[in-house]
């Protein structure tokens, strides 16, 4: 997959669901993730990122969106229940991105929102957990620009690539 992501949210207040989005982030391959005036305690993010992910992956902390810096030419994706955001399955991904998601019982600020290049939402009936709802977004970025081959037409999928298996010599 060509280009890079990141991932963050801005004020997210759980310690489990920030070490759950970067452990996620981590085996997706983001290239770095983020958070925006976030209040947790740092200790227990290592106990839902299972992946030590601090060790393969930058996480910024910026204290509010003014300190916010994102290498040139990265566009802002907010994920965000709003009216005028599209629907993630029908969403070209920017080739270069950082997604932003909003705090576990709010939204995305005005602010944010205003910054964003694009806004998207998940289909669902109501709101999914933060650390959810940024799996859902990684996944969907993997599907389109990861070079997967389209999906059959019939249920299932292609059959298997044909594996390498040793081939035994006699002596």
């Amino acid at each position: 997959m060509r280009g890079y992501f990141g991932i963050g949210a801005e004020r997210i207040s759980k310690a489990m669901n920030l070490g759950a989005v970067l452990r996620t982030a981590h085996a997706f391959g983001a290239s770095f993730a983020f958070t925006v005036g976030a209040h947790h305690r740092a200790r227990e993010v290592n106990l839902s990122d299972t992946a030590k992910s601090d060790a393969h992956l930058p996480l910024y902390e910026w204290e509010s969106l003014d300190d916010m810096r994102l290498p040139r030419g990265c566009a802002m994706v907010g994920v965000e229940l709003d009216e005028r955001a599209v629907d993630l399955p029908s969403f070209r991904h920017p080739l270069n991105a950082a997604y932003i998601l909003g705090p576990e019982k709010g939204d995305l600020s005005a602010d944010a929102r205003a910054r964003c290049a694009h806004l998207v939402k998940i289909p669902t009936r109501f709101c999914v957990n933060v650390s959810v709802a940024a799996a859902l977004v990684m996944y969907d970025r993997v599907l389109c620009l990861g070079g997967h081959a389209p999906r059959p037409v019939s249920p299932g999928g292609p059959p298997p690539a044909a594996s390498w298996t040793p081939v035994r010599r006699r002596r």
